[in-house]
């Protein structure tokens, strides 16, 4: 079967997962952790991209980027997914692959879409029942938005200031928007697009997309969720 194509774009947010061979954890200890973080903030200015969100689950990770230049979120999981493996095998004595086959992306409407992608991230630990708060997680991006926290590879994009006049304002609306319950279609939209390298926005942000990409696009309407652009 031929691989589903992928599509990519300079300056468009993408939801980016990938996962462990037959499911199999891929972070084994804190170290390991440190270790894939750390990779990622010299990914990021090797391969300039914008760290909008990310989740370090046992078996996979979830990252929104926004690429500076259009090859730049494969350049990143390329040079974050080497390095990660040669750790791995080097410090627990294997070989092999680490990885299930390629990662996932879709492409994000940040207009309309970006904060409930955000929150489909950072409440992966609870949704899978590891914590009951995401703020109890500690290898999410979500303590940096909600409380504050110093988090030296997110960034904070324009559309956090709108949130509120002030750090305390914006910190307080993001957690009541977490506190919200993410309806189940937008959970199996985002899983559905992101399995099938596809869109997730309004038809205007996919004919933009086909025109820019001269290609065809895997597109369901969602709708309009919650606005992230304040």
């Amino acid at each position: 079967m031929a691989r589903r194509l992928r599509l990519f774009a300079a300056d468009i947010p993408y939801h980016v997962i990938q996962r462990g061979n037959n499911r199999n954890p891929i972070f084994f200890s804190e170290e390991d952790y440190l270790f894939f973080l750390d990779t990622l903030a010299e990914a990021k200015i090797k391969h300039p991209c914008l760290v909008l969100g990310y989740c370090l689950m046992t078996n996979h990770f979830h990252l929104l980027l926004q690429p500076k230049e259009k090859d730049n979120v494969s350049l990143l999981i390329k040079l974050l997914g080497g390095k990660y493996v040669r750790y791995i095998n080097k410090a627990y004595k294997r070989t092999g692959t680490l990885w299930e086959g390629r990662f996932k992306c879709c492409l994000i409407d940040k207009n309309i879409y970006f904060l409930s992608c955000l929150r489909y991230i950072e409440t992966n630990p609870v949704r899978a029942g590891m914590v009951v708060l995401p703020e109890l997680y500690r290898w999410s991006s979500y303590r940096a938005r909600a409380f504050g926290e110093k988090n030296a590879i997110l960034d904070l994009d324009s559309w956090y200031n709108g949130l509120g006049p002030n750090p305390q304002e914006q910190q307080l609306n993001y957690r009541k928007f977490f506190k919200t319950s993410m309806p189940e279609s937008e959970l199996k939209l985002i899983r559905e697009m992101t399995q099938k390298n596809g869109l997730i926005g309004c038809s205007n942000f996919k004919e933009g997309i086909q025109r820019i990409t001269g290609k065809k696009i895997i597109f369901r309407d969602p709708g309009r969720p919650a606005n992230s652009e304040k």
